[in-house]
C-alpha cells in the first residue's frame, strides 16, 4: 500500500500526519508526506513543520519521503498523484463556518473530487481505527471502496460493518426486521441490492474480514450517523460516482458532503472505477464532434 499525505503545515486542526501513521504503520505502508508552498515566505516554516510531522509519523515507526512542491495546492496533488501511484491521499480539512452545506474550505472538496486515488480526511476525533462502517448504498459504484476497506480492515485488525439504506419493507415483514432475519432473506436474495450486498460481503469475507450487514430505515444521513454512533465508529467509508459523458472527474453527492460536513471521524472517499485517460477523453471528443457534423 502506498499513502500520501498532504500537508500544509500551518494548522494545528489539521491531523492528516496524526490518522497517516494510525494506518500507514500496521499496514506498513510506503509513505509521501507532501508539502506546498505557495508563498515564498512559507518555504522555511513549512519545511520546519514537515520535519516535525515525519518525526512524528516515525513515532508509528513510518520513514516518509519528504516532498515539498511550490505552486496553487490542488495542482500540486494533481502532479504528484499523476506522477505517482497512491492507494489512498490522506487531507487536512480546516473549518470555515460551525455548519452548511460547505463547512469546509473549497479547497477541501475539491481535492475530494479532483485526485484519482481515494481520499481519506482526517476531520473529527481519532485515538485508533477499530470499527469502520461503511455507507453501501448497495450499489456497484461502491465495490472499490468496499475492497479498499476490507484491505484496511485487515492491516488494522478493526471490524467492518456494512449499512445500507431501503425503504420501508411491507407489512408482513414488520417482525423480520425486527428479528434481522429479513436480512438474512434479502442476502439470500435474487434481487439487486441482495446479489450486490452478497457480492461485497463475500469479498471481505476473501480477504479475512468478518462483516455484518446492518439494513436501516428512515432518513438517510440520519440513519448513517445513528449507526455510526451506536457502533462508536473510527472511520466512515462512502463513495464518489464518476461523471457521465465527457466531464473527467468525479462527483461528491449530497449525502457524502453531508456524512463529511457532520462526521465527528475521519471520512474515506473511495473511487468508483477509473477514470478514463487523457487519450480516450480526446476521443470521445472526436467521436462527439464527428457525430454532430454528420
Amino acid at each position: 500500500m502506498r499513502l500520501l499525505i498532504c500537508s500544509d503545515g500551518t494548522d494545528p486542526e489539521d491531523k492528516p500526519a496524526k490518522l497517516g501513521g494510525l494506518i500507514a504503520g500496521p499496514c506498513h505502508a510506503d509513505t509521501t508526506l507532501l508539502g506546498i508552498i505557495e508563498t515564498p515566505d512559507e518555504d522555511q516554516p513549512l519545511r520546519f513543520a514537515l520535519n516535525i510531522e515525519a518525526a512524528l509519523l516515525r513515532t508509528y515507526g513510518v520513514s516518509p519521503e519528504v516532498v515539498v512542491r511550490a505552486g496553487e495546492p490542488i495542482r500540486q496533488i494533481l502532479n504528484q498523484t499523476a506522477e505517482n501511484h497512491y492507494d489512498i491521499a490522506v487531507i487536512g480539512a480546516r473549518r470555515k463556518g460551525a455548519a452548511g452545506s460547505y463547512c469546509y474550505s473549497e479547497r477541501t472538496y475539491e481535492v475530494i473530487k479532483a485526485v484519482p486515488p481515494p481520499v481519506l480526511v482526517a476531520t473529527g476525533e481519532f485515538e485508533q481505527i477499530k470499527r469502520i462502517l461503511v455507507c453501501t448504498g448497495g450499489k456497484r459504484y461502491i465495490e472499490d471502496a468496499v475492497r479498499l476497506t476490507g484491505k484496511l480492515a485487515t492491516c488494522l485488525g478493526a471490524s467492518l460493518t456494512m449499512k445500507n439504506k431501503m425503504a420501508e419493507p411491507p407489512a408482513i415483514y414488520a417482525d423480520l426486521v425486527r428479528l434481522e432475519d429479513y436480512v438474512n432473506r434479502l442476502l439470500e436474495s435474487k434481487s439487486e441490492l441482495g446479489t450486490n450486498l452478497r457480492q461485497q460481503k463475500r469479498e471481505l469475507e476473501r480477504l479475512g474480514v468478518s462483516a455484518e450487514v446492518r439494513l436501516r430505515h428512515g432518513i438517510v444521513i440520519d440513519q448513517v450517523f445513528e449507526e455510526a454512533h451506536e457502533g462508536n465508529s473510527d472511520l466512515i467509508a462512502t463513495g464518489t460516482s464518476q461523471a457521465r459523458g465527457l466531464l473527467r472527474h468525479y462527483i461528491m453527492g449530497d449525502l457524502t458532503r453531508s456524512i463529511l460536513n457532520n462526521a465527528n471521524c475521519p471520512v474515506l472517499v473511495s473511487r468508483a472505477g477509473k477514470l478514463a485517460s487523457a487519450e480516450g477523453f480526446w476521443r470521445s471528443l472526436k467521436k462527439f464532434f464527428g457525430s454532430r457534423r454528420g
